[in-house]
């Protein structure tokens, strides 16, 4: 298995060895060891909740500066809709784009075009008699990545559609090249303006095969070049083409509420999400056809490299979206042909499962460790106190087995043996003390 590249990393001078990481890490990827957190590569989701939560600032963020693009020929930006709800007083999503270009790109390519076109295909998909229902919204990583991890018989259900990211991207360099018959593809750059490190992971470890964003920036990192932008704007360019339905890709519900179909469900915050998953997984379920799942609360307006609370983002947009058309990119007579997806809005290959609970290779001896985690547990008191530097208890019985662990670690087994220990010193003094008694 290729190595995965992550874009959440701990600074350890920063890290106190505190358990708020610890004890809130979705997918239990985190343990503290030699005084600090250790990150489990292998099942990091790059949900940024440990960013969020570090009282010491010592998780961070890894993505592209802003001027590693400043080489190529034609720079284009991709900015989210999510961005929108950055600024106070936003009224024309044009004072947004025209400061992009005036902070150096060439050309803007919103990706909210792209997530109405990934609406109306997503409509399409619905219809197709013989998928696997509720289908599962692909746009978030995180939920693709955690879906991969934890739940291999939900795999089909997670709808086959390039995000709108990647979708922006191709669309913008073909949009470039036609434009400009003098640039090659390798001239040209498409940078995503980045809500979560989750995107930053998506690009990086090529999910789609062959990625058309050529970097991504964090929107934090922007915010402040693009503000003082803006602000000497006048009379921007009119060339945003955004419509209701892709400004609405922000926030919860925007994607499920653009299928006009009634049989879905949305929710966000990664608690909430690893919830509605175990409740598809074990069948308890209501019959839905489709499911937008956020990692961030409030939805890709909630990520860690935002600069505004989400909710007052989510109430900015609502304003912005008054006067906007449903969508300015979507032909509906489409909707006629209920079958057609281009093949190249698809992603490639199926999700596969990749396990990282794996206790061993034979089956036989996974299963004689997972008795011997058993033993390990109903030795255990419990109460889940992660002082041991495991999550959990469970989590611990199983760092125990795979030799990452003592069992005396486990701060209430320690103070019994040092109670025990205590009681021994004591008696001994105690005899010995009578010893004395008696030789005199």
């Amino acid at each position: 298995m290729a190595e995965y590249k992550h874009s959440v990393a701990l600074d350890i001078e920063k890290c106190k060895g505190c358990t708020t990481c610890l004890k809130r890490c979705p997918t239990e990827a985190i343990r503290i060891r030699n005084g600090h957190a250790e990150i489990n590569s292998m099942r990091c989701i790059d949900c940024g909740e440990c960013i969020r939560l570090c009282p010491y600032k010592a998780k961070k963020a890894i993505s592209d500066k802003l001027d590693s693009i400043k080489n190529y020929k034609y720079k284009i930006a991709l900015p989210p809709p999510s961005l929108y709800g950055q600024f106070d007083g936003l009224e024309d999503v044009d004072y947004v784009l025209q400061g992009l270009l005036d902070i150096g790109f060439d050309d803007v390519f919103e990706v909210a075009r792209a997530a109405e076109l990934v609406s109306g295909y997503t409509r399409h998909f619905l219809n197709n008699p013989g998928i696997k229902k509720p289908v599962i919204s692909s746009a978030c990583p995180v939920i693709v990545r955690l879906i991969s991890l934890r739940f291999p018989f939900l795999c089909e259900n997670v709808m086959p559609l390039l995000p709108p990211m990647e979708i922006a991207g191709m669309l913008a360099k073909k949009q470039a090249m036609e434009k400009h018959p003098e640039l090659k593809e390798s001239d040209i750059a498409t940078c995503f303006i980045s809500p979560c490190p989750a995107k930053v992971s998506y690009v990086k470890n090529n999910f789609s095969q062959t990625t058309y964003v050529d970097c991504i920036v964090s929107m934090n990192e922007v915010f402040f070049p693009l503000l003082a932008a803006m602000k000497k704007i006048k009379n921007p360019q009119p060339v945003s083409r955004s419509g209701i339905i892709g400004i609405s890709w922000a926030s919860t519900g925007g994607e499920a509420s653009a299928i006009f179909n009634d049989k879905y469900l949305a929710a966000d915050g990664i608690e909430n999400v690893m919830k509605v998953l175990d409740n598809i997984d074990n069948g308890s379920f209501p019959e839905l056809e489709f499911i937008e799942l956020n990692a961030c609360h409030g939805g890709c307006v909630g990520g860690v490299l935002t600069v505004e609370n989400p909710y007052i983002a989510k109430a900015r947009l609502q304003t912005l979206r008054r006067y906007l058309p449903v969508s300015q990119n979507w032909n509906y007579n489409k909707d006629k042909d209920n079958k057609y997806v281009p093949d190249d809005y698809k992603i490639p290959n199926e999700l596969q499962y990749c396990p990282v609970s794996q206790l061993a290779e034979n089956t036989n001896e996974a299963i004689k460790k997972m008795a011997d985690i058993q033993k390990v547990l109903e030795r255990l008191p419990g109460i889940d106190c992660g002082s041991c530097g495991s999550p959990n208890c469970q989590a611990f019985a199983y760092d125990v087995v795979k030799g990452e662990a003592d069992e005396n670690e486990c701060i209430v087994k320690m103070r019994e043996r040092i109670k025990e220990l205590l009681a021994e010193e004591k008696e001994r003094e105690k005899t010995e003390s009578v010893g004395g008694q008696k030789t005199e």
